[in-house]
């Protein structure tokens, strides 16, 4: 017996080559992306902006190394949009600016909205940060000593940084009118993400040296 040549499935006829290559490329096609929608999902999730179509296939031709049909890619977002759609889940899929991007749904517009409050409040202006700086490095420090610092008044940096929590009075110094002074708070250390103060930079490390020469240096003949 000759050997028989696995090419020769394709001298038939044409009709049945296709309907073999359809056959092979939907059983790899299955294979290989069994997960397709997850990995949608993890390339949109992924962007802050609307991903479009066309990013969206040509990263899973790369990730699988296999020419994926845009038809194959839609009926699994169609999928995606539908799953999402549903009260089980506080976001959903939308198509947008041209592409695809997970969105929050208006019906929790509220919570959102106070969240935002909520995290914009936490942040700190240049003046606390400047004012909670002096106090980190120089505890037991009272207001007129930050103030020498700053070289302004700093009443309202102190009053938010103690609304925050972020220090905390410490006693009184024992100099005239006895005024009150200040340290660090334990949720100075959470705020920052700190085990401990000595965590804090070397005060070394953070001069910056001064060039205080103009133009360039004359040559001496």
């Amino acid at each position: 017996m000759g050997k028989t040549h696995y090419s020769s499935i394709f001298n038939q006829n044409y009709g049945c080559s296709v309907q073999f290559l359809q056959i092979f490329y939907s059983t790899l096609l299955y294979l290989c992306m069994q997960d397709l929608e997850q990995h949608i999902q993890a390339i949109i999730f992924s962007s802050p902006i609307p991903v479009s179509l066309v990013d969206i296939q040509s990263t899973l031709q790369k990730t699988f190394e296999i020419e994926i049909l845009e038809e194959t890619i839609l009926n699994a977002i169609d999928d995606i949009l539908s799953k999402f759609a549903t009260d089980s889940f506080g976001f959903e899929l939308k198509k947008t600016g041209g592409g695809y991007q997970f969105l929050s749904k208006s019906n929790y517009f509220r919570t959102i909205n106070n969240y935002i409050n909520t995290q914009q409040k936490r942040r700190l202006s240049k003046s606390s940060l400047e004012t909670l700086s002096i106090i980190a490095y120089n505890e037991g420090i009272t207001k007129s000593e930050v103030e020498m610092i700053r070289g302004v008044a700093s009443d309202y940096a102190i009053d938010k940084l103690l609304e925050k929590e972020l220090i905390e009075m410490c006693g009184k110094k024992d100099s005239p009118g006895n005024p009150m002074m200040f340290k660090i708070s334990p949720q100075f250390l959470d705020y920052f993400g700190l085990n401990s103060l000595s965590e804090l930079p070397k005060l070394k490390d953070l001069v910056i040296e001064e060039d205080n020469s103009i133009g360039e240096e004359a040559s001496i003949i």
